[in-house]
């Protein structure tokens, strides 16, 4: 599989990421990113013996767009920190049913049922439960479609689908959290747009960029996802 390397230095590798590939290996053994980019970090370099890429975060399988692996152990350390501290600038979009207002910032708690894999929104007094909070904006609207632009300030599992299905603008496509009004077969509008943060080891800011494929419902919008 070719996978589009965003950026790449002795410490870190940016790449995009298509949909409906697994992150990592799981009970499947369906083919995953983490195992491709190790072969091709092994063939690229001629590396003997294994090949090390530390996994800092994570995408939902059926999302695409921007990743960031660490190539050290020094420079895994250092990125997981960063997100600990939530000094990982993340950036989304989406294509949400309905209309929502133009501008927002929302908090949740959620709840995450590890053994259905299914998150729900719940009360700050479940002890289990875990702040989530994003903000968003509004770019465009069509037939009952909108494209929203999303900083995610936290990393909660499925935190963007359920923070917007529980307030009546489900994603587009979702089969878990808007299968009332997705049909069976629809691609999850989700993408990965832009990741930005401090180099673990340089300390100068690093970023990447992720456009969504020009199809449909992105390609209502084509103009605003242009590079």
């Amino acid at each position: 599989m070719n996978i589009h390397i965003l950026y790449e230095d002795n410490h870190l590798l940016m790449v995009e990421k298509p949909v409906n590939l697994l992150v990592q290996k799981d009970q499947s053994h369906d083919e995953d990113l983490l195992s491709i980019l190790k072969k091709d970090i092994k063939i690229r370099y001629q590396k003997p013996g294994n090949v090390y890429l530390g996994l800092v975060h994570r995408l939902d399988r059926p999302v695409g767009g921007v990743m960031v692996f660490a190539k050290t152990s020094k420079a895994a350390s250092r990125l997981s920190d960063t997100i600990r501290k939530n000094q990982l600038n993340k950036t989304y979009l989406a294509v949400v049913r309905g209309v929502p207002e133009p501008n927002g910032e929302w908090m949740d708690f959620l709840w995450k049922d590890r053994r259905h894999n299914f998150v729900t929104v719940s009360s700050k007094n479940n002890q289990k439960a875990k702040k989530a909070v994003l903000d968003y904006q509004l770019l465009a609207s069509d037939k009952g479609l909108s494209l929203v632009k999303i900083n995610l300030h936290t990393g909660r599992p499925h935190q963007i689908r359920v923070q917007f299905a529980s307030r009546g603008y489900p994603l587009y496509g979702d089969q878990k959290y808007g299968k009332k009004v997705n049909n069976p077969g629809q691609q999850i509008a989700l993408w990965s747009h832009e990741l930005e943060f401090v180099h673990p080891v340089r300390k100068e800011e690093v970023s990447a960029v992720s456009f969504p494929p020009d199809q449909y419902p992105w390609s209502n919008w084509g103009a605003l996802l242009t590079k």
